[in-house]
């Protein structure tokens, strides 16, 4: 039997160290699972599968397979080894080991995320074009946030002064770092309520889409110096509120898909996979309020605000999908193109053979 076909038959017991894994990283949850997930037997158990990955993971390596199924069992493996040797102290390697690895996968795949982002994006793309197309919906961004609080707002961005004194950037970046962290804590303390979140959520897309939708209007004093301050650190902001409501629904999720957990194993489960959602929205909004205590209020050229809106946008896209796009379905394929590979090097083997 060629090694490839070996590796295949293999994929049982990774998929039962995965689960053993997954079992030892939600508290409580091997004390109610089989007896092979507990006591001495499920240790025994487990650092069989352990040392079997192991051996696997030499072997793909020898034989040079293809680096989606090496790069697997890496990652089985290590995830095998915290759980063997874990700790539980906490460093500031670790986090940011959490939020280059973990918390990109878990955004990507996450489905929490994936409407959270749906709904706040949608809503707010549909209510900027409202409230910029007057012709088309009249009094749309004046019904939503009111004549006065919108001519207020145009009038502040008309007598906007860029270029203000750096110890005033420093109190409003602190400001503005309180402010993101309120927005951040509301969207993700909503999330666990699930419909008052999406209400919420929902509610702001809406305000901010027509906010902006009036301030780019023909005809509207401050557009220019609005489109000046909000551009830097728009991305940053905006995608960390979408991820913090992701991260609580998720943990709001909790509550109702179980996956055949009680519910407070669900919910610690929940908040560990809520935990690197909520600390990459978090970073966002200490990066966006920086931003916009220093850069957007700024005298750089307009070119430079937008360049760095573009390149934010662009670094948050590759975070996503680069650091976050799923290899499972790769590592299927890779082996099963293994698999393919020996089955007709075998059969060219007998019929070289034959002949």
């Amino acid at each position: 039997m060629n090694v490839a076909k070996l590796l295949e038959k293999r994929r049982k017991d990774w998929n039962e160290l995965e689960r053993f894994c997954e079992a030892m990283e939600v508290s409580g949850k091997t004390d109610k699972a089989g007896p092979q997930y507990r006591g001495a037997q499920g240790v025994m158990r487990f650092s069989s599968l352990y040392r079997a990955a192991c051996a696997d993971l030499a072997l793909a390596d020898a034989y040079q397979l293809p680096p989606n199924t090496v790069t697997y069992l890496h990652r089985l493996v290590a995830r095998a080894h915290n759980q063997l040797y874990r700790t539980e102290s906490a460093n500031v390697a670790s986090f940011f080991n959490m939020l280059i690895h973990e918390a990109p996968r878990r955004i990507f795949s996450d489905n929490c995320v994936r409407v959270a982002a749906l709904i706040f994006y949608g809503l707010f793309a549909l209510a900027m074009f409202m409230g910029m197309s007057d012709k088309q919906f009249p009094g749309f961004a004046e019904a939503v946030c009111g004549t006065d609080q919108l001519e207020a707002t145009s009038a502040n961005y008309s007598e906007f002064d860029f270029g203000r004194a750096t110890g005033t950037n420093s109190v409003m970046a602190g400001f503005y770092i309180r402010n993101n962290t309120q927005i951040g804590l509301q969207c993700f303390a909503l999330g666990m309520l699930v419909i008052p979140a999406i209400f919420v959520l929902a509610y702001n897309a809406v305000v901010l889409g027509s906010v902006f939708g009036y301030m780019v209007r023909d005809g509207v004093g401050g557009t220019e110096n609005f489109l000046q301050f909000v551009t830097a650190h728009g991305p940053l902001e905006l995608t960390a509120i979408a991820l913090s409501a992701g991260a609580g629904l998720r943990i709001g999720m909790g509550v109702f898909y179980t996956e055949g957990l009680d519910r407070v194993d669900s919910i610690r489960r929940a908040g560990k996979r809520a935990v690197p959602i909520i600390s990459a929205a978090a970073m966002m909004f200490i990066l966006a309020a920086f931003t916009e205590g220093f850069l957007s209020p700024s005298g750089a050229p307009y070119i430079v605000k937008v360049g760095f809106g573009i390149f934010s946008a662009m670094l948050i896209s590759l975070y996503f999908v680069v650091l976050g796009f799923p290899r499972t379905q790769a590592v299927d394929q890779s082996l099963r193109r293994s698999v393919r590979f020996g089955e007709l090097r075998d059969e060219a083997s007998s019929a070289q053979q034959a002949g």
